[in-house]
């Protein structure tokens, strides 16, 4: 019965090390590559936990080949859009100023109880009311409420997004004259925000 409490102990020490070297955050937040990580890490480790005669690197060893997987893939992502777009998805927009893209619904196979179910847990509660409804990639639900000023991440590291655009009512020759006004190209923009009144703010990649 020790030894069983003694390598239950180590393996949850090791477990809460290995997600905070992967930096996880809420289930709720989790990509998918990340929440298949964390579900495959807590049924592996959960074998020599429950068998004694089992040694402990038979849960250790595939854990950190996990967690090494887990930050290469991470690290791709960040330097690869195709790449994250390969294992995340891309957001879908699934109501557009007040009108509902039952196609796109269907697409993510979500009833409209459910979108509405969702919309009520953000205080709203009538769809001609919104001006954006964005599924995020893990799953969240992002909602824009029509406001006076949309505003959005137009440029995102450097790219430039067409769905942000038509969120804040803007093209991307409007982007670029105000890019070049600020002496300033789009390859060097970390992150750029614009609103329908055409102002913004650009924050510039750290060399």
């Amino acid at each position: 019965m020790l030894i069983a409490i003694f390598r239950t102990v180590i393996l949850y020490a090791f477990i809460i090390l290995a997600i905070r070297l992967m930096g996880k955050r809420q289930i709720s937040d989790m990509q998918p590559s990340e929440l298949v990580v964390t579900l495959v890490v807590s049924d592996i480790a959960s074998l020599p936990m429950q068998n004694t005669s089992q040694p402990l690197l038979s849960g250790v060893v595939p854990v950190l080949v996990l967690v090494a997987l887990e930050l290469t893939t991470s690290t791709v992502m960040v330097k690869s859009h195709l790449f994250r777009r390969m294992v995340c998805g891309s957001p879908v927009v699934i109501i557009e100023n007040g009108r509902l893209l039952q196609k796109k619904l269907q697409r993510l196979r979500m009833t409209a109880e459910d979108l509405l179910a969702q919309l009520r847990q953000q205080d709203v509660f009538a769809i001609e009311d919104v001006q954006y409804c964005i599924m995020e990639t893990n799953g969240s639900l992002s909602v824009l409420e029509k406001p006076d000023k949309p505003q959005a991440a137009v440029i995102s590291d450097g790219r430039l997004d067409k769905n942000a655009l038509q969120l804040c009512r803007h093209s991307a020759e409007d982007v670029e004259k105000i890019l070049k006004k600020n002496h300033t190209k789009i390859e060097d923009v970390f992150l750029m925000t614009l609103n329908s009144s055409g102002d913004c703010r650009i924050f510039k990649k750290e060399h």
